[in-house]
Protein backbone atom coordinates (compact mmCIF):
# COMPACT_ATOMS: atom_id res chain seq x y z
CA UNK A 1 0.00 0.00 0.00
CA UNK A 2 2.88 2.58 0.24
CA UNK A 3 2.66 5.39 -1.97
CA UNK A 4 -1.02 5.33 -2.26
CA UNK A 5 -3.20 8.11 -1.82
CA UNK A 6 -5.98 7.80 -0.09
CA UNK A 7 -8.96 9.01 2.21
CA UNK A 8 -8.76 8.41 6.06
CA UNK A 9 -12.20 7.80 8.17
CA UNK A 10 -12.68 11.93 8.60
CA UNK A 11 -11.66 12.42 4.94
CA UNK A 12 -8.02 13.88 5.12
CA UNK A 13 -6.15 13.28 2.26
CA UNK A 14 -3.25 11.10 3.80
CA UNK A 15 -0.42 8.58 1.92
CA UNK A 16 -1.51 4.93 3.17
CA UNK A 17 1.12 3.72 5.88
CA UNK A 18 1.67 7.04 7.21
CA UNK A 19 -0.56 9.04 9.78
CA UNK A 20 -3.12 7.10 10.10
CA UNK A 21 -5.62 7.52 12.56
CA UNK A 22 -5.96 5.97 15.58
CA UNK A 23 -7.92 2.27 14.90
CA UNK A 24 -7.41 2.61 11.37
CA UNK A 25 -3.88 0.15 10.85
CA UNK A 26 -5.95 -2.15 13.19
CA UNK A 27 -8.99 -2.33 10.71
CA UNK A 28 -6.25 -2.99 8.07
CA UNK A 29 -4.96 -5.62 9.58
CA UNK A 30 -8.52 -7.40 10.82
CA UNK A 31 -9.39 -6.90 7.27
CA UNK A 32 -6.85 -8.70 5.71
CA UNK A 33 -6.59 -11.69 7.54
CA UNK A 34 -8.27 -13.26 4.97
CA UNK A 35 -5.69 -12.50 2.77
CA UNK A 36 -6.53 -9.86 -0.03
CA UNK A 37 -10.01 -8.42 -1.29
CA UNK A 38 -11.14 -7.69 -4.66
CA UNK A 39 -13.83 -5.67 -5.85
CA UNK A 40 -15.00 -4.38 -8.82
CA UNK A 41 -16.82 -0.95 -8.83
CA UNK A 42 -18.83 0.35 -11.91
CA UNK A 43 -19.37 4.14 -12.41
CA UNK A 44 -15.96 4.15 -11.08
CA UNK A 45 -14.47 7.06 -12.80
CA UNK A 46 -16.40 9.74 -10.62
CA UNK A 47 -18.73 10.74 -8.09
CA UNK A 48 -20.11 7.82 -5.68
CA UNK A 49 -18.22 5.46 -7.46
CA UNK A 50 -14.77 6.96 -7.17
CA UNK A 51 -15.23 8.12 -3.59
CA UNK A 52 -15.86 4.50 -2.88
CA UNK A 53 -12.98 3.19 -4.23
CA UNK A 54 -10.39 5.41 -2.59
CA UNK A 55 -11.41 4.36 0.88
CA UNK A 56 -11.43 1.02 -0.08
CA UNK A 57 -7.75 1.37 -1.19
CA UNK A 58 -6.67 2.50 2.06
CA UNK A 59 -8.47 -0.67 3.43
CA UNK A 60 -5.73 -2.58 0.70
CA UNK A 61 -8.41 -4.44 -1.34
CA UNK A 62 -6.99 -4.50 -4.99
CA UNK A 63 -9.49 -2.36 -6.99
CA UNK A 64 -11.54 -2.93 -10.88
CA UNK A 65 -12.42 0.34 -11.85
CA UNK A 66 -15.19 0.73 -14.71
CA UNK A 67 -17.15 2.70 -16.72
CA UNK A 68 -17.80 3.29 -20.17
CA UNK A 69 -14.74 5.29 -21.39
CA UNK A 70 -11.31 4.07 -20.91
CA UNK A 71 -9.58 7.34 -20.48
CA UNK A 72 -12.12 8.27 -17.70
CA UNK A 73 -11.11 4.83 -15.80
CA UNK A 74 -7.35 5.52 -16.95
CA UNK A 75 -7.65 8.87 -14.77
CA UNK A 76 -9.22 7.59 -12.23
CA UNK A 77 -7.23 4.56 -11.65
CA UNK A 78 -4.13 6.58 -12.27
CA UNK A 79 -5.42 8.86 -9.14
CA UNK A 80 -5.62 6.12 -6.81
CA UNK A 81 -2.32 4.66 -7.86
CA UNK A 82 -0.52 0.90 -7.01
CA UNK A 83 -1.94 -1.66 -8.97
CA UNK A 84 -5.98 -0.71 -9.86
CA UNK A 85 -6.75 -2.00 -12.58
CA UNK A 86 -9.20 0.33 -15.51
CA UNK A 87 -11.42 -1.46 -17.28
CA UNK A 88 -14.05 0.26 -19.97
CA UNK A 89 -17.37 -1.69 -19.89
CA UNK A 90 -20.93 -0.87 -21.27
CA UNK A 91 -23.00 -2.37 -18.17
CA UNK A 92 -25.64 -2.51 -21.03
CA UNK A 93 -24.04 -5.48 -22.25
CA UNK A 94 -23.92 -9.21 -20.78
CA UNK A 95 -20.90 -9.74 -23.07
CA UNK A 96 -19.13 -6.56 -21.41
CA UNK A 97 -19.99 -7.19 -18.05
CA UNK A 98 -18.92 -11.24 -18.66
CA UNK A 99 -15.19 -9.43 -19.79
CA UNK A 100 -15.08 -7.04 -17.25
CA UNK A 101 -15.56 -10.08 -14.15
CA UNK A 102 -13.52 -12.39 -16.28
CA UNK A 103 -10.38 -9.39 -16.25
CA UNK A 104 -10.99 -9.14 -13.04
CA UNK A 105 -10.34 -12.88 -12.29
CA UNK A 106 -7.90 -12.92 -14.62
CA UNK A 107 -5.52 -10.08 -13.17
CA UNK A 108 -6.19 -10.55 -9.42
CA UNK A 109 -7.38 -14.50 -9.32
CA UNK A 110 -11.25 -13.86 -8.12
CA UNK A 111 -13.95 -11.21 -7.22
CA UNK A 112 -14.97 -10.63 -3.48
CA UNK A 113 -16.39 -7.34 -3.68
CA UNK A 114 -18.86 -5.35 -6.39
CA UNK A 115 -19.90 -2.11 -5.49
CA UNK A 116 -22.45 -1.16 -8.83
CA UNK A 117 -22.54 3.02 -9.10
CA UNK A 118 -23.70 2.80 -12.55
CA UNK A 119 -26.48 4.60 -13.38
CA UNK A 120 -28.49 7.56 -15.50
CA UNK A 121 -31.32 10.08 -14.43
CA UNK A 122 -33.71 9.23 -18.19
CA UNK A 123 -36.41 10.82 -19.72
CA UNK A 124 -38.32 13.34 -17.06
CA UNK A 125 -41.91 14.78 -17.60
CA UNK A 126 -45.60 13.74 -17.44
CA UNK A 127 -44.93 10.09 -16.33
CA UNK A 128 -47.99 8.64 -19.28
CA UNK A 129 -46.41 11.26 -22.10
CA UNK A 130 -42.57 10.20 -21.59
CA UNK A 131 -41.89 7.49 -23.98
CA UNK A 132 -41.68 4.00 -23.90
CA UNK A 133 -37.39 4.10 -25.13
CA UNK A 134 -36.92 6.33 -22.42
CA UNK A 135 -38.73 4.06 -19.79
CA UNK A 136 -36.65 0.84 -21.60
CA UNK A 137 -33.24 2.84 -21.19
CA UNK A 138 -33.71 3.79 -17.86
CA UNK A 139 -34.52 0.34 -16.86
CA UNK A 140 -31.62 -0.77 -19.01
CA UNK A 141 -29.34 0.99 -16.95
CA UNK A 142 -30.45 1.74 -14.03
CA UNK A 143 -32.00 -1.74 -13.27
CA UNK A 144 -30.81 -4.53 -15.60
CA UNK A 145 -27.33 -3.75 -15.38
CA UNK A 146 -27.90 -4.90 -11.66
CA UNK A 147 -28.85 -8.26 -12.92
CA UNK A 148 -25.84 -8.75 -15.46
CA UNK A 149 -23.19 -7.52 -12.98
CA UNK A 150 -24.55 -9.99 -10.26
CA UNK A 151 -24.95 -12.95 -12.83
CA UNK A 152 -21.77 -12.43 -13.92
CA UNK A 153 -19.68 -11.50 -10.41
CA UNK A 154 -21.54 -13.41 -7.87
CA UNK A 155 -21.76 -17.14 -9.01
CA UNK A 156 -17.63 -16.44 -8.16
CA UNK A 157 -18.46 -15.18 -4.59
CA UNK A 158 -20.14 -18.42 -3.89
CA UNK A 159 -17.28 -20.36 -5.16
CA UNK A 160 -15.63 -18.52 -2.20
CA UNK A 161 -17.95 -18.83 0.09
CA UNK A 162 -17.63 -14.66 0.92
CA UNK A 163 -18.55 -11.56 -1.16
CA UNK A 164 -20.55 -8.14 -0.92
CA UNK A 165 -22.80 -7.21 -3.62
CA UNK A 166 -23.66 -3.72 -3.20
CA UNK A 167 -25.86 -1.28 -5.31
CA UNK A 168 -26.90 2.20 -5.40
CA UNK A 169 -30.59 2.92 -5.75
CA UNK A 170 -31.78 6.58 -4.62
CA UNK A 171 -34.57 8.00 -1.94
CA UNK A 172 -36.83 7.99 -5.37
CA UNK A 173 -36.74 4.13 -5.03
CA UNK A 174 -39.33 5.06 -1.69
CA UNK A 175 -39.77 9.22 -2.52
CA UNK A 176 -41.04 9.25 -5.77
CA UNK A 177 -40.80 12.79 -7.65
CA UNK A 178 -43.63 13.33 -10.45
CA UNK A 179 -41.38 14.21 -13.33
CA UNK A 180 -39.03 11.42 -12.63
CA UNK A 181 -41.11 8.39 -13.17
CA UNK A 182 -38.55 6.29 -15.06
CA UNK A 183 -35.96 6.84 -12.46
CA UNK A 184 -37.90 5.78 -9.86
CA UNK A 185 -39.48 2.43 -11.13
CA UNK A 186 -36.37 1.48 -12.18
CA UNK A 187 -34.73 2.09 -8.62
CA UNK A 188 -37.95 0.95 -7.21
CA UNK A 189 -37.04 -2.41 -8.76
CA UNK A 190 -33.40 -2.48 -8.19
CA UNK A 191 -34.25 -2.22 -4.34
CA UNK A 192 -37.11 -5.17 -4.27
CA UNK A 193 -34.36 -7.54 -6.62
CA UNK A 194 -31.42 -6.75 -4.24
CA UNK A 195 -33.87 -7.46 -0.92
CA UNK A 196 -35.10 -10.52 -2.42
CA UNK A 197 -32.00 -11.73 -3.93
CA UNK A 198 -30.25 -11.19 -0.30
CA UNK A 199 -32.39 -13.92 1.21
CA UNK A 200 -30.80 -17.25 -0.18
CA UNK A 201 -26.91 -15.51 -1.30
CA UNK A 202 -26.59 -14.44 2.68
CA UNK A 203 -26.37 -18.50 3.42
CA UNK A 204 -23.37 -18.86 0.64
CA UNK A 205 -21.37 -15.68 2.92
CA UNK A 206 -22.47 -13.45 0.04
CA UNK A 207 -24.14 -10.09 1.68
CA UNK A 208 -26.65 -8.27 -0.70
CA UNK A 209 -27.60 -4.37 0.12
CA UNK A 210 -28.33 -0.86 -0.72
CA UNK A 211 -27.67 2.46 -0.57
CA UNK A 212 -30.10 4.96 -1.41
CA UNK A 213 -28.97 8.41 -1.45
CA UNK A 214 -30.94 11.57 -1.70
CA UNK A 215 -29.43 14.72 -3.49
CA UNK A 216 -25.53 13.95 -3.78
CA UNK A 217 -22.79 15.57 -5.99
CA UNK A 218 -22.21 13.60 -8.91
CA UNK A 219 -21.42 14.17 -12.61
CA UNK A 220 -25.01 12.75 -12.89
CA UNK A 221 -26.53 15.90 -10.98
CA UNK A 222 -24.52 18.29 -12.15
CA UNK A 223 -25.62 17.33 -15.55
CA UNK A 224 -29.22 17.89 -14.46
CA UNK A 225 -28.28 21.38 -12.53
CA UNK A 226 -26.98 22.20 -15.76
CA UNK A 227 -30.07 21.68 -17.69
CA UNK A 228 -31.62 23.45 -15.07
CA UNK A 229 -29.71 25.95 -14.92
CA UNK A 230 -29.69 26.64 -19.11
CA UNK A 231 -33.61 26.13 -18.92
CA UNK A 232 -34.16 28.80 -15.91
CA UNK A 233 -31.52 31.23 -17.37
CA UNK A 234 -30.01 31.24 -13.90
CA UNK A 235 -26.49 30.04 -12.35
CA UNK A 236 -25.31 26.50 -11.46
CA UNK A 237 -25.64 27.60 -7.45
CA UNK A 238 -28.92 29.17 -8.19
CA UNK A 239 -30.24 26.05 -9.90
CA UNK A 240 -29.09 24.05 -6.49
CA UNK A 241 -30.53 26.38 -4.50
CA UNK A 242 -33.91 26.67 -6.09
CA UNK A 243 -33.92 22.45 -6.86
CA UNK A 244 -33.28 22.12 -3.22
CA UNK A 245 -36.16 24.70 -2.16
CA UNK A 246 -38.93 23.62 -4.88
CA UNK A 247 -38.17 19.73 -5.18
CA UNK A 248 -36.00 18.29 -2.09
CA UNK A 249 -37.36 20.63 0.79
CA UNK A 250 -35.89 19.55 3.98
CA UNK A 251 -32.75 18.36 2.73
CA UNK A 252 -31.19 22.13 2.74
CA UNK A 253 -28.02 21.05 0.77
CA UNK A 254 -26.55 19.18 -1.69
CA UNK A 255 -23.96 16.71 -0.64
CA UNK A 256 -20.88 15.72 -1.39
CA UNK A 257 -20.17 11.67 -2.65
CA UNK A 258 -17.39 11.78 -0.05
CA UNK A 259 -20.30 11.44 2.57
CA UNK A 260 -21.37 8.08 1.21
CA UNK A 261 -17.97 6.50 1.64
CA UNK A 262 -19.03 5.40 5.28
CA UNK A 263 -22.30 3.24 5.62
CA UNK A 264 -20.64 1.42 2.23
CA UNK A 265 -17.54 1.21 4.05
CA UNK A 266 -19.77 -0.74 6.81
CA UNK A 267 -21.71 -3.05 4.78
CA UNK A 268 -18.67 -3.73 2.69
CA UNK A 269 -16.85 -5.11 6.29
CA UNK A 270 -19.84 -7.13 7.78
CA UNK A 271 -18.88 -10.09 9.65
CA UNK A 272 -19.13 -13.39 7.15
CA UNK A 273 -22.58 -15.31 7.55
CA UNK A 274 -22.41 -19.09 8.68
CA UNK A 275 -23.90 -21.80 6.35
CA UNK A 276 -25.98 -24.12 8.20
Amino acid sequence: MTGLLALDLDGTILLAGEKLVPGIREEIRAWQAGGWRVAIITGGSGGIGFATAKLLALEGVKLVLSDRKQPDVDDAAGIIGGDTLAVAADVTSQADVDALVARTIETFGTVDIVVHTSGITGGKGDPLEVSDEEYREAWDIDFMSAVRIGRAAIPQMRQGGWGRFVCITSENAVQPYWEEATYNSAKAALAAFIKGLSYREAANGVLCNTVAPAFIETPMTDGMMKKRAEEMNISFDEAIRSFLDEERPGIGERDEAERLRRPQHDLLRQPRQVKR
